[in-house]
This record gives structure tokens, C-alpha cells and sequence, in this order.
């Protein structure tokens, strides 16, 4: 039996270890989890940039970022290349959000009719500071923040996950009930981004005297990049021993909170009697890093903040199955066109991505996996390719990294600067290339970025804006 409609629902910032499907001793993911058990679970999953912006217009166009020149959380999605919402539109099916988009603009024909309750970036061009990426000052007003803005309470962001999982319900017990046409629904909450403030009743969960600590937190200073991103990314300057445990702990709650709504959200498709017709795809944007490493949010090329939970479940899904090799949310604009049984129309460029329905079968073996960031808080872009049990990572000017994570999971040993792993190094490398040219691609950002900065009237301008931690929701302070 194959699947009629798809249901999308991700998350923003949820580090794929952080759920008890995953292994997590701590976290309580009931429904997320019970989603894993009835379909099939994806261990190596990973963002095509460990930041927002860029991921989401690659998830919608099934493209790398340097592929459409989403360089950066100022080069928003704005309609183009077309997504797959678009190919779904022209061949006659329903294609719907619900939620967090951080697209341009909601006037931007960006493949969703409707988009309910959306969140777009600010003012539609985003976080234009951040393309000042060799003279932007340490980021401290959104690190103090981030490291001030823990403990029970909720937010703005709470108060928006709850319009968005009613939004949802809504839809699916109505709309989606009495419609006859195939639909593909692209649910998004922001939680558990930070504010990390969760409600009261999940922040009661995890006692923040009973908290695991950050692993390896001072990994930074042994690899002179990190140790330059780190200065930027100035989080755990504002830490404290006793607010790093509320922290971790609020973190923690945001996760089960946000569980909470996908099990309200899987509750409705079943009221709607779609459920038997429909594939459940459950993933988030990128993680966070939490302390591990030195670092916290996102934007580093360690597990914690690249790779991502990814489960599936509905019809023709193998139950409880679990999948090792590789894999992208790329593979969702592949998957979302299997389900509907259609080919591109709109745009034919190639794709890597591979349908998660092929890959469950065990059909997309051996892939190799690209990340990339050009985004603030350095001076040159940097990349990961992963496959088999290797993970590389390239930073240009600087040593890059290796990790054998069959060995070392939690990324403590990195090979790339022992000198006793030449022959996997030169491979990462070569795969990398397979890819994309690193220094071209680099300069091309780079450039691209300069030409911005001068149409917004120069660093000075930009300067003068501030910056912000997250992106407030519309009517809010």
C-alpha cells in the first residue's frame, strides 16, 4: 500500500541525540518515539548547513547551498529555484504550511497555498549583520541572552508553537478531512530554539542538580578555526556552573514540549482518518549544541549541531527499522515527489538527494553527505562530507578534521591533526571536490556577501542595526 498524502513535521534545533529513540538517558520523547517504533529511524542524518536560513531553502528546493546561493541567513528563500511545493501545485495536489518558514516573505509565491500562520525573517532580509563575516565584532548581546533567557516561564515562541500545533490540528481534522485531494502539509515549530524558557511542566522533568554535563567543553582551543569561531560564538562566556545545568535542563523541556505537539499533531491526523493514507516524516532543521565542545545553538560541523533526528512511519514503512547509512534532508524534496508519483517539471536540475522511501529499502548505500556554512563568525567558509563511518571537515586555510565516529561517536579524538591518517584525509578531501571546488565556492560566497553589503549602504549601516539572537515573531518585542 503506498501513501497518498505527506505529513512533514520538523522541529527548529533539536540535536538528533537528544530523543529516547536515539538512546538519550535523560530526554522523554514519548511520541516521537512511538512514531520511530511504528516506522523506521535514520541514524545519520544530516542539515545541509547547520543554520536556519540556508537549510530551509535547500529542504524546499532540494538543492546544496552553494548550488542556489542561500549563502547565509540574509539570502532568505524568495520563490526561486521552484520548490517542490511548486511541482506538487502544477501536477494538482495540495501543498500547505503550517508555521516557521524563514522564506523572505509571504507575498513570494514560495510553493505553499496557504501558508498558515508563517514566520519569515526579519523585515524580509534577515540577519544582514552577520554578512560582515571579517570585521563582525564577538556576538555578545545575543550571547548574554541566550545564556540569561533559561528556566520555566514560556515565551514568545511557546506562545507561537501553540498557535502553530492548533493551527495544524485545525487543518488536518478539517480541511485535510474533507478533501479528496492528495496533500502534502509542511508542519514547522520553532521550539526547542532558544529562548530557552520552557512551560513550567516540562521544565519539571529534568532537575537541573540532576544534569548531565557538556562533553569535552574545552575541545575548541585545540583547533585554531574553532578557537577564532569561538570568540564569535561567545556563548559559554555568560555561563555560570549552576545556569549551564538550568540551561541544558530548559533545553531538555523545550524538547519534550515540543514532543508534546507532534503527539497532538499525529492525534488529529488520526481524527481525520487520513492517517492510513498518509507518510509521517519527523525531523528538525539542524541541533544545538548545548555545551558539548565549547559551543552552544548551532553552526559547527559536530554531530550535535549537523546531524539531525530523522523518523518516518506509514504506509509501505518497514516497522522499527533502522537505517546507518547516510543521509540528507535533502532527501525529503525527492521523497515528497515519490509519494506524489511525479517527476520534476519545473526545474530538472540534478539533485543529490535520494527518496527516504528508496532509502529505507536499503537503496541509497554508500552516499557521501555534504554540510556547508558561510554565514557570520568567520572569515572563510568551511565544509563536512561524511560517509562510512568518516566524518572530514575542511576549513580552507586552517587543518582540517577527521573523525572515525564508529570509533569515537561523541567526536573526543580528532585524527586530522595526528598525522597517522593521511590516506583518509586525502579521501575527504577528494570527495569534498567531488562536490564543489572549496576555494571557488568560497570566493563566490564571499563576493556575493560584499555586493550585499554595499546595497544595504556599507559596513557602517549594517553596524549601526545591532543584531539579535532569534528572529521575533511578528507583533512581539
Amino acid at each position: 500500500m503506498a501513501a497518498k498524502n505527506m505529513l512533514i513535521i520538523m522541529s527548529d534545533e533539536h540535536s538528533f541525540e537528544t530523543a529516547g529513540c536515539y538512546g538519550h538517558p535523560i530526554v522523554q520523547t514519548p511520541h516521537i518515539d512511538r512514531l520511530a517504533a511504528r516506522g523506521t529511524r535514520f541514524t545519520n542524518a544530516y542539515t545541509p548547513s547547520p543554520i536556519c536560513v540556508p537549510t530551509r531553502a535547500a529542504i524546499q528546493t532540494g538543492r546544496h547551498v552553494h548550488e542556489i546561493g542561500a549563502w547565509d541567513s540574509a539570502t532568505p528563500y524568495a520563490g526561486s529555484p521552484p520548490s517542490w511545493g511548486h511541482e506538487l501545485i502544477k501536477t494538482g495536489r495540495r501543498s500547505v504550511s503550517i508555521g516557521k518558514l524563514h522564506f523572505r516573505s509571504g507575498e513570494d509565491d514560495n510553493g505553499f497555498d496557504p501558508e498558515i500562520v508563517p514566520m519569515h525573517v526579519v523585515n524580509g532580509v534577515g540577519w544582514i549583520s552577520g554578512l560582515l563575516r571579517d570585521e563582525l565584532p564577538p556576538n555578545a548581546e545575543p550571547s548574554r541572552e541566550y545564556a540569561e533567557m533559561i528556566g520555566p516561564g514560556g515565551s514568545t515562541y511557546v506562545d507561537y508553537d501553540e498557535k502553530v500545533c492548533a493551527a495544524a490540528c485545525e487543518w488536518l481534522t478539517t480541511d485535510a478531512a474533507a478533501s479528496d485531494v492528495p496533500w502534502t502539509a509542511f508542519v514547522s515549530m520553532v521550539a526547542p530554539h532558544y529562548p530557552l524558557t520552557p512551560p513550567e511542566r516540562f521544565y519539571d522533568l529534568y532537575p537541573p542538580d540532576e544534569m548531565d554535563a557538556p562533553r569535552d567543553p574545552l575541545a575548541y582551543e585545540r583547533h585554531p578555526f574553532l578557537k577564532m569561531f569561538r570568540e564569535f560564538w561567545n556563548f559559554e562566556d555568560y555561563f555560570t556552573p549552576e545556569s549551564r545545568n538550568v540551561a541544558r535542563a530548559s533545553y531538555y523541556g523545550l524538547i519534550s514540549y515540543m514532543d508534546d505537539n507532534v503527539g497532538k499533531i499525529l492525534a488529529a491526523l488520526e481524527a481525520s482518518g487520513a492517517a492510513e493514507d498518509t507518510l509521517v516524516v519527523y525531523t528538525s532543521d539542524h541541533g544545538d549544541m548545548i555545551g558539548n565542545h565549547g559551543f552552544w545553538a548551532k553552526c559547527t560541523m559536530y554531530e550535535d549541531s549537523a546531524g539531525v533526528p530523522l523518523v518516518m512511519a506509514g504506509p509501505g514503512v518497514e516497522e522499527g527499522k533502522v537505517i546507518d547509512d547516510p543521509c540528507s534532508l535533502l532527501d525529503i524534496y525527492p521523497t515528497v515527489l515519490d509519494v506524489a508519483g511525479i517527476e520534476p517539471q519545473l526545474d530538472q536540475a540534478p539533485r543529490a538527494g535520494v527518496s527516504l522511501l528508496k532509502a529505507a529499502r536499503g537503496e541509497a548505500a554508500g552516499r557521501t553527505i555534504l554540510s556547508e556554512y558561510h554565514d557570520g563568525g568567520c572569515k572563510s567558509g568551511f565544509y563536512m562530507v561524511r560517509w562510512d563511518n568518516w566524518k572530514y571537515i575542511d576549513y580552507l586555510s586552517f587543518p582540517p578534521q577527521l573523525f572515525d565516529l564508529d570509533e569515537d561517536p561523541l567526536e573526543l579524538n580528532d585524527l586530522g591533526q595526528a598525522g597517522t591518517h593521511a590516506v583518509q584525509l586525502a579521501e575527504g578531501r577528494r570527495r569534498l571536490e567531488a562536490f564543489l571546488d572549496p576555494e571557488e565556492t568560497n570566493a563566490r560566497a564571499l563576493k556575493e556577501q560584499a555586493h550585499k553589503v554595499q546595497e544595504h549602504g556599507g559596513r557602517e549601516a549594517l553596524l549601526s542595526l545591532g543584531t539579535f539572537g532569534y528572529t521575533p515573531i511578528e507583533g512581539s518585542t
